[in-house]
C-alpha cells in the first residue's frame, strides 16, 4: 500500500503520525501503516495480474442506499481558502477480485446465501474537553487535530440508525443479522466515553460533555488560534483562514442531549488500542490527570517535537516525557472542571461494562463476552454467526502504552486450537496435512482491530513475562486452515482488501481493512458470505454511509441531531490537505480504489 498510495495520502497520513496524532486525532489509525518496519502491501485497487478485477452489473437498488448507489463528494471547485459543501455523488460499483479463486459463470443462479452482517470499526468517541487530551501537537501539523471531533456521538447515532434501515444485503437478499464493532469504539479510555459507546449501540439518552455541565471547557473556546472556534468570529484562527464557517450555537449542539435508538439488531464488541489505553498509546499510570482539573493547550516548540519523538518511537511505555512536560507546564494549564467519569477503563471495567445487562439492548448479553472472561480479563472469544458459519474476535491490544497489536502466546495457542476444532482438514506449521475427523468444517471469519501490518513484536511492559506475535504470525496461522475465508479489521483509517494468496490454493484468505468513522470517507461495512455451489465463495463487501444527509443546511442553521451527523461528515472531508488528494471525487489513499470498496471476494472452498 505504501508503495502505491498518492503522494498526498501519504503525506496526510505521515503528518498524522509524526506530529503524535494518535491522541487528538487516532494516531493507531493513521500511524500503524507507516513504520519503517512495514511489510509491502499489494494495492488492492491494482489487483494481481494472475486474475484482474471486473465491475460487476450493477446491484439493484433496495430498502437504505447505500455506496452502491449513491456517495458523498466534495462539490464545487478546489480553490485555497475554500471550504467546499457536499454533494450527492454518482455509486461505486461492485468489482470482481479473483486473485484467490476464478468467477464462474452461472454462480448467481447457484448461490446458496450462507451470512450478512455489519462491520462498525474506529468510532472513536470522544470526550474532546478530557485533560488529557494532547491537542497542542497540532502546533506541528494542521492535521494532528479534527475539526469535527466534538460530534462523533451525533455522527454515530446516525450510522446506527442507517443499519436499523437496512433490510437485506444487496447480493444475498438476507436480512443483516448482527453488527461486529472492530475496536476504538472509545478515543480516551475514559468511563465516560465506555458508556456512551454502550448507550449509543444499546439505546438510550446520551449527553457528550464532562465538566461543567453548563459550560464547555475544550480548545474551541480557548482563543488559541490553532483551532477552529465556530462561536466566535473574531478568532481568525488557523480552520477559519482555510474557509471553515463562523457557526454560532456549534458548541452549545454539540454538547447537547441526543437519543440513540440502539441497534434493532445483536452486537457483538472487538476492543482496539483506545479502547485499552488513554489516546490509544498513553499509559494507564496517567488517570490522576485525565480527571483532574489542568488541561493543556499548548507547550513549546522544543517539548511538542520530544513529545512527538516519544510517539513515533513508541519507546515511552510510561509515558513518561508526557508526564514531565505536563508537570513543567502546570502553571499554564487551562482550569478546567475535574470529572470522575473520565476515569480510565481497566480490562475488567470493559468486560463488566459489556455484561451488565442495562446495556443489553438487542443482545446478546454481554456482546460476545461472558462471565468466564472476567477471569484473567480475557477480551477473545468465538460466536456462531450462523449456520455452518463461526466468527472468531481476537483481542490485538497492548497494554502497557502502545498504537501496535499484537497477540500474546495464550491467545495465539487458543486461536490455533479453536480454528482446528472447526477444521477436520487443515496443515500443521511445516505443511503437513492434519485430519480430524468430526469437525464441523465451519466458515470461519476472524475479527480484530489491528490489521496485519500494524502487529509487531514490541515487549509489552504489562505482560512481560509471555512473547507476543507479529502479523506475519498471525498470517501464517490462518493459512493453515483451509476454511478461513477472511480476517476483517480496522486501526488504519483506510479501506484496504488485501488477498493473502498461499502455494496451496484453497489456505489463501482475504484480509479486509475498513475505514474509521471519524475520518474521511466515514464509512461502515455491509459484508454478505455465500456459497456459489461450485467449490468457490464469495464475501461481498459494501461500503454504507451514516443516514445523515449528504447536503448540510445553506447557512448552517440546522443545528439538529441530524443537522449535526451531517457537518459531521462535511467538516471531515474539509481536513487540511484532503481535497488536493482528491481524484474523480476519492481521495483513494484514505477511500481506497475500486477494489477496496464495493467488492466480491472469491475463495476456494474447504
Amino acid at each position: 500500500m505504501a508503495g502505491t498510495e498518492p503522494t498526498s495520502a501519504i503525506d496526510r497520513r505521515r503528518l498524522l503520525f509524526a506530529s503524535g496524532a494518535a491522541l487528538a486525532a487516532g494516531l493507531a489509525g493513521t500511524a500503524g501503516a507507516l513504520l519503517p518496519s512495514r511489510r509491502h502491501e499489494p494495492s488492492a485497487h491494482q489487483p494481481s495480474a494472475r486474475r484482474p478485477a471486473r465491475a460487476a452489473r450493477p446491484a439493484a437498488a433496495y430498502t437504505a442506499a447505500t455506496t452502491l448507489e449513491t456517495t458523498a463528494r466534495l462539490g464545487g471547485p478546489a480553490r485555497p481558502g475554500s471550504y467546499r459543501r457536499l454533494v450527492s455523488g454518482p455509486g461505486w460499483p461492485l468489482v470482481v477480485r479473483e486473485e484467490l479463486a476464478a468467477a464462474r459463470s452461472g454462480r448467481e443462479d447457484r448461490r446458496t446465501p450462507l451470512a450478512c452482517f455489519v462491520q462498525f470499526t474506529d468510532l472513536h468517541l470522544a470526550d474532546v474537553q478530557n485533560p488529557l487530551r494532547t491537542e497542542f501537537l497540532r502546533a506541528r501539523s494542521a492535521t494532528a487535530w479534527r475539526a469535527q471531533e466534538a460530534l462523533t456521538v451525533a455522527g454515530a447515532v446516525a450510522l446506527v440508525e442507517q443499519v436499523n434501515a437496512l433490510r437485506e444485503g444487496p447480493h444475498t437478499g438476507l436480512p443483516p443479522a448482527f453488527v461486529m464493532t472492530t475496536g476504538d469504539n472509545l478515543d480516551n479510555n475514559a468511563a465516560i466515553e465506555l458508556e456512551w459507546f454502550l448507550t449509543l449501540m444499546s439505546g438510550g439518552r446520551i449527553t457528550p460533555s464532562t465538566g461543567d455541565p453548563t459550560a464547555y471547557e475544550g480548545v474551541q473556546n480557548s482563543s488559541l488560534p490553532l483551532f477552529w472556534h465556530p462561536d466566535d468570529a473574531t478568532v481568525r484562527d488557523l480552520d477559519k483562514r482555510r474557509g471553515l464557517p463562523s457557526i454560532p450555537g456549534f458548541l452549545a449542539a454539540a454538547t447537547r442531549p441526543v437519543t440513540s435508538p440502539g441497534l434493532r439488531i445483536p452486537w457483538y464488541s472487538t476492543a482496539g488500542n483506545h479502547d485499552a489505553l488513554p489516546g490509544g498509546c498513553l499509559s494507564p499510570a496517567l488517570g490522576d490527570i485525565a480527571v483532574g482539573s489542568r488541561k493543556l493547550l499548548s507547550v513549546p516548540d522544543a517539548d511538542a517535537a520530544a513529545y512527538a519523538n516519544a510517539l513515533r518511537t513508541g519507546d515511552d511505555p510510561k509515558s513518561d516525557v508526557l508526564t514531565a512536560i505536563l508537570r513543567r507546564h502546570t502553571a499554564e494549564t487551562r482550569h478546567v472542571t475535574p470529572d470522575e467519569r473520565r476515569r480510565l477503563c481497566t480490562p475488567r471495567d470493559y468486560l463488566a461494562a459489556h455484561l451488565d445487562p442495562a446495556h443489553t439492548g438487542a443482545g446478546p448479553v454481554g456482546h460476545g463476552y461472558t462471565p468466564d472472561h472476567l477471569d484473567g480479563d480475557r477480551l477473545y472469544y468465538s460466536f456462531r454467526i450462523a449456520e455452518n458459519v463461526v466468527g472468531v474476535s481476537i483481542d490485538t491490544t497492548y497494554r502497557s502504552g502502545h498504537y501496535e497489536g499484537s497477540l500474546g502466546t495464550e491467545q495465539l495457542r487458543w486461536l490455533e486450537r479453536t480454528l482446528a476444532a472447526h477444521s477436520s482438514r487443515s496443515y500443521d506449521a511445516d505443511g503437513r496435512p492434519v485430519h480430524r475427523p468430526g469437525a464441523d468444517d465451519a466458515h470461519v471469519l476472524v475479527f480484530s482491530h489491528h490489521h496485519s501490518p500494524s502487529m509487531t513484536r514490541r515487549p509489552d511492559a504489562a505482560r512481560t513475562d509471555e512473547p507476543r506475535h507479529d502479523g506475519a504470525e498471525v498470517i501464517a496461522l490462518l493459512s493453515r486452515f483451509p476454511n478461513v475465508v477472511a480476517w476483517i479489521n480496522g486501526h488504519s483509517h483506510v479501506n484496504r482488501v488485501t488477498p493473502h494468496a498461499h502455494p496451496t490454493p484453497e489456505r489463501s484468505f482475504w484480509e479486509v481493512n475498513t475505514a474509521s468513522h471519524v475520518d474521511y470517507p466515514h464509512h461502515a461495512r455491509l459484508l454478505e458470505l455465500a456459497d456459489n455451489g461450485d467449490g468457490t465463495v464469495s464475501l461481498f463487501t459494501t461500503l454504507i454511509e451514516s443516514a445523515a444527509p449528504h447536503r448540510t443546511s445553506a447557512d448552517f442553521s440546522d443545528l439538529s441531531a441530524t443537522g449535526l451527523a451531517s457537518l459531521y461528515r462535511e467538516l471531515a472531508y474539509n481536513a487540511p490537505g484532503l481535497a488536493e488528494g482528491m481524484r474523480t471525487g476519492v481521495q483513494e489513499g484514505w477511500a481506497g480504489g475500486p477494489g477496496d470498496r464495493n467488492a466480491e471476494l472469491l475463495g476456494i472452498t474447504a
